[in-house]
């Protein structure tokens, strides 16, 4: 098997022009002949570099508003050629076909265009045939020829001529032609995930996903276990798009407990400065406030010792009063839609604290798919978008909740959309007062939920538990009327369920006997 080989002629043709002249010019001062199609060709003429047309090799011209152009045997005779194969040198020298030593293709902006919610027709013509073709067959052959699919590798391929005098080495060439595989795979699940979109078809036979690295991780949830971060190219806006501006690398349970807290502040009212903080991918604090340094001290105080070591997510961007706050105490992550210079400058001496932004809080009602892996397979599933509106509410018990109450009652609601099952949230005056998650029993996460708001009024110095007076939400019924009894103990009022129990009237029955409001949601939330 050859190492070393020598790049003599390269086919460049690209969608995307960054650093496409200054690639050129480079293979041009090496004595590299440039074949190139199209836009491609213009762009490298324009700056003076001689070019070969495409259809000066395949004697056919570019036609049908250039879907056909490289699917010709004169390329991908020269990409697919091994040049120690006896018979195949003899079959180029009797068609005329030179071997191309380097192809140069990166792909028709198909995601781009998806994620900018173009028409079905124009997804369809940036749907990419021909580069897709060169680049496999490229990369079958990484023997004798490079195959570069990234910008990021013009950098790399040509200090790699330079240190071999104007060749390859075959290891280089080997990792040119597995992002390459990567790039067509990635390339070929987002066409048929936007496909199986256009169609409504929930459940195709073949599913796939591809992502691009955004970086590669110290280890994954423990340090025994590799990671890495990819994004998954759809454009919705998040931790896979923020800017860390400070602190350390962050690690895979920083990056899925960040998500966790800006997927939940964008879930919350927008009309109004919020803030979650999160732990161990569960809220232990989420409020609204006047101000944003307001709305973080009443987050933090649901339950200040849960909140020492974990992620905040803010509506708004970071300013200084509330980055003052923050920095009182250890904080692993704060992410927001911006930071001030002030806000920054503040953070500054806080070296381990990672500071994010990202440009926009991503949408929470977003269509995109979630899926997680089991032995021998993975679930797939549309990304719990649901939303609850008063006017969705069915109001069961014989006392109505009041209009704070209701307000309280779906800010709560959203909360518990965003806990582990199983979730119950205490709520008042658009703050959380206790938080019971991920307990096998629903009664055992509102003794949880309760206990918390106990030991936080203990430090507050609050005469009475800030449950007394607050609502609760439950993200799936309740399936015995204890789980009311034991809310009602801790001094609720109302109740946001989904309703559905089997035991839905002793449920009813024990909430009008403790005096309570009680609303069905006829949604439920399980967030396992």
């Amino acid at each position: 098997m050859p190492n070393l080989v020598p790049v003599g002629r390269a086919l460049i043709s690209v969608s995307e022009k960054t650093g496409l002249i200054e690639l050129g010019r480079a293979l041009a001062a090496r004595g590299v002949e440039i074949i190139s199609t199209g836009g491609t060709a213009a762009a490298l003429r324009a700056a003076g570099l001689a070019v070969r047309d495409v259809a000066e090799v395949t004697g056919f011209p570019e036609m049908m508003d250039g879907r056909v152009k490289t699917l010709h045997p004169m390329v991908h005779g020269g990409l697919l050629a091994l040049r120690d194969d006896d018979e195949h040198l003899v079959a180029m020298a009797a068609h005329g076909i030179e071997p191309i030593d380097l192809l140069v293709v990166n792909l028709y902006p198909f995601e781009a265009t998806v994620a900018r919610g173009a028409g079905a027709a124009e997804c369809i013509e940036n749907i990419d045939i021909g580069g897709p073709a060169m680049i496999r067959a490229a990369a079958k052959n990484h023997r004798f020829v490079n195959v570069v699919v990234d910008v990021a590798d013009y950098a790399p391929l040509l200090a790699e001529l330079a240190a071999q005098g104007g060749a390859t080495s075959l290891a280089f060439r080997q990792k040119l032609a597995l992002t390459a595989f990567s790039r067509t795979a990635a390339y070929d699940a987002a066409v048929s995930t936007w496909m199986a979109g256009a169609l409504k078809e929930t459940a195709p036979r073949r599913r796939t996903f591809g992502g691009t690295l955004v970086q590669t991780l110290r280890y994954g949830e423990n340090p025994h276990q590799q990671a890495a971060f990819y994004a998954d190219g759809s454009g919705r806006s998040g931790v896979a798009t923020a800017r860390q501006w400070q602190g350390k690398e962050l690690s895979y349970n920083n990056i899925n407990d960040t998500d966790a807290a800006l997927e939940l502040v964008a879930d919350l009212p927008a009309d109004g400065p919020a803030c979650a903080i999160i732990k161990h991918a569960n809220p232990c604090g989420v409020a609204m406030g006047p101000s944003l340094a307001e709305a973080y001290r009443r987050a933090h105080d649901c339950d200040a010792t849960s909140a020492f070591g974990g992620v905040v997510a803010l509506n708004r961007a970071l300013d200084a009063e509330t980055a003052e706050e923050i920095a009182a105490i250890f904080t692993e992550v704060v992410i927001a839609p911006g930071a001030d210079d002030a806000a920054r400058a503040v953070f500054a001496g806080k070296k381990n604290l990672r500071l994010l932004t990202v440009e926009a809080l991503p949408d929470p009602a977003a269509r995109g798919l979630a899926f997680r892996q089991v032995a021998g397979g993975f679930l797939v599933q549309d990304r719990d978008a649901g939303r609850i509106m008063a006017g969705d509410l069915k109001v069961v018990t014989r006392r109505r909740p009041s209009e704070a109450e209701l307000a309280d009652l779906l800010f709560a609601w959203r909360v518990a959309k965003h806990v582990k099952s199983n979730a119950i949230v205490f709520a008042r005056a658009g703050a959380t007062v206790g938080i019971g998650a991920g307990q096998m029993s629903r009664v055992d996460s509102t003794r949880i939920a309760a206990r918390k708001a106990v030991d936080m009024a203990a430090v507050l110095g609050l005469e009475t538990p800030p449950t007394v007076g607050a609502v609760v939400a439950s993200d799936a019924f309740f399936p015995f009327a204890d789980g009311i009894v034991t809310l009602a103990e801790a001094g609720a009022v109302a109740v946001i369920q989904p309703g559905g129990s089997l035991r839905d009237d002793e449920v009813i029955a024990a909430a009008d006997a403790a005096g309570l409001a009680m609303v069905f949601t006829g949604q439920r939330h399980f967030r396992h």
